[in-house]
């Protein structure tokens, strides 16, 4: 089982590193989507510096690699009575794999989009409190980044009270959430200085 476990974590957390913003600028703009902006690898950076129809290539790329991760590591782990804890495992190594992925030098995203994903297949509950919260701050701010880090305060909070005494589950979900807080630690520092930018879906501004 010990090989299971490591060949799980390995592959989700290689899986991570399959940033979704950097292939795509890659692969439609011949870019490098870190020379632009903030230089993050992340999704909100890429639209504001392409925008356009290629963001959801970015997000479906993200999505994707998360549910592989998630759901092979349930998989490899399943013969073992550990399917529960494989999903876990795959969903918490390929977040760190988004956030510090090695073969890009250790500089990914901030890891909202594999959080969500991540939630969505351990409770889609939850996963629907959070978007809805990241919706709803959005909405009334336009600040992305305070959205985002709104709900990953509710993944850990809603993992925490959901699955307390479910000790593997409610690890990783707190887990998930807090690593997203801890990415956006430069958007909490803008935000309470009131330099943070804010997003604007329609009308952009790509200087910013």
């Amino acid at each position: 089982m010990v090989w299971a476990v490591l060949v799980a974590a390995l592959t989700a957390y290689l899986l991570g590193n399959l940033n979704g913003s950097v292939c795509i600028s890659a692969l439609v703009a011949g870019d490098d989507v870190r020379k632009h902006g903030s230089g993050n690898a992340g999704l909100t950076n890429f639209f504001r510096s392409y925008g356009g129809w290629s963001t959801f290539l970015v997000m479906a790329v993200d999505m994707i690699k998360t549910v592989a991760a998630a759901y092979g590591a349930g998989w490899m782990l399943a013969s073992f009575g550990c399917y529960r804890e494989g999903l876990v495992l795959g969903a918490v190594l390929v977040s760190l794999g988004h956030d510090f992925p090695a073969l890009l030098g250790f500089k990914g995203g901030k890891g909202i989009l594999c959080g969500f994903t991540a939630a969505l297949i351990l409770d889609w509950r939850i996963a629907l409190v959070m978007l809805a919260v990241f919706v709803i701050a959005f909405a009334i701010t336009r600040y992305v980044s305070l959205g985002s880090v709104l709900g990953a305060l509710t993944c850990s909070v809603g993992f925490g009270a959901v699955y307390y005494g479910n000790w593997i589950v409610m690890a990783g979900g707190i887990f998930i959430g807090l690593l997203a807080i801890y990415m956006h630690r430069s958007n909490i520092s803008r935000l309470i200085k009131g330099t943070e930018s804010k997003v604007h879906l329609i009308h952009r501004d790509l200087n910013k």
